[in-house]
């Protein structure tokens, strides 16, 4: 069975002093891979600026804006048309080598291949004192441990969108512990990799038509490498394996490597960006 989505994302930047010259860059185009294919994109802004495709560090596809006229407010709307297969992620999990697969993270080589994915970053670096808030069972699959993990950052985190920002580091969730998808998604990070297993951040789209937490803009979970396995999607938010109704676009170390919007503008004073989002699935 597959779905079809359609995704609309739009932002409104305002400045507080005219712009000259400006940039932008999103990173706000669904992957293709082996569960989605992206069938159309329609790109406006209201500056008729130019816009054309590029690539991230990563190799995911960024949209990029630019305009030399004078400008105050400008209006972007970037719409989506994909296909999604549908699939059940237990169905990829084997029997594991319990004691192989925990030899095989704890080696050097694994270490090496994997560095970028278990280093700690300003948004996945633990407080002093709480690398051990969750520890692995080693009598049990490392599977079973994530899913372990998910279930423990959703109990420990209240969702209350508003109260942190793109900013907020784990010292300010962990003393103070709500916050919104990125800020789960920053933990479940950080304590796999303090169990040594390589965690990525991702960003995407949801679909709430389940009712699972989330808010206007786009969505972040996990992605943990599994021995055996490959790299599996985590939603600690909801408290879910990764499935149908999640449209992955990028993924980085943090969410510094997966911001939706950046951008070069030259002017003085303040600005202000306003973001939403919009899924709509048809079986």
């Amino acid at each position: 069975m597959s779905f079809e989505y359609s995704v609309t994302y739009s932002a409104e930047n305002k400045y507080e002093n005219p712009v000259e010259n400006a940039s932008w860059q999103f990173l706000i185009v669904p992957e293709d891979n082996d569960t989605q294919e992206l069938i159309s994109v329609d790109i406006k802004n209201s500056m008729q600026a130019r816009s054309e495709f590029s690539q991230n560090g990563y190799g995911f596809q960024t949209i990029r804006i630019n305009t030399k006229e004078r400008l105050q407010k400008i209006n972007f709307s970037v719409s989506f048309k994909l296909k999604k297969l549908s699939f059940n992620p237990f169905d990829q999990i084997p029997l594991f080598d319990i004691v192989s697969n925990y030899e095989l993270v704890q080696s050097l080589t694994f270490k090496v291949d994997f560095e970028p994915f278990l280093r700690q970053t300003k948004y996945t670096v633990l407080p002093e004192g709480t690398e051990n808030l969750f520890l692995f069972d080693s009598s049990i699959s490392i599977f079973e441990n994530l899913q372990k993990l998910n279930n423990w950052v959703y109990n420990f985190i209240h969702f209350n969108a508003g109260v942190t920002h793109v900013n907020t580091v784990l010292d300010e969730i962990i003393k103070k512990p709500e916050g919104v998808c990125q800020d789960f998604t920053h933990l479940f990070c950080a304590l796999s990799k303090a169990n040594n297993i390589p965690a990525r951040y991702v960003s995407g789209y949801l679909h709430q038509g389940n009712g699972y937490f989330g808010d206007s803009q786009m969505h972040a979970w996990a992605e943990a490498y599994i021995p055996q396995v490959g790299w599996i999607g985590f939603d600690p938010t909801n408290h879910l394996l990764v499935n149908d109704n999640h449209i992955k676009v990028a993924h980085g170390k943090d969410y510094n490597d997966c911001s939706p919007l950046k951008g070069v503008v030259y002017s003085q004073g303040a600005n202000e960006t306003v973001h939403s989002v919009e899924v709509q699935a048809e079986q």
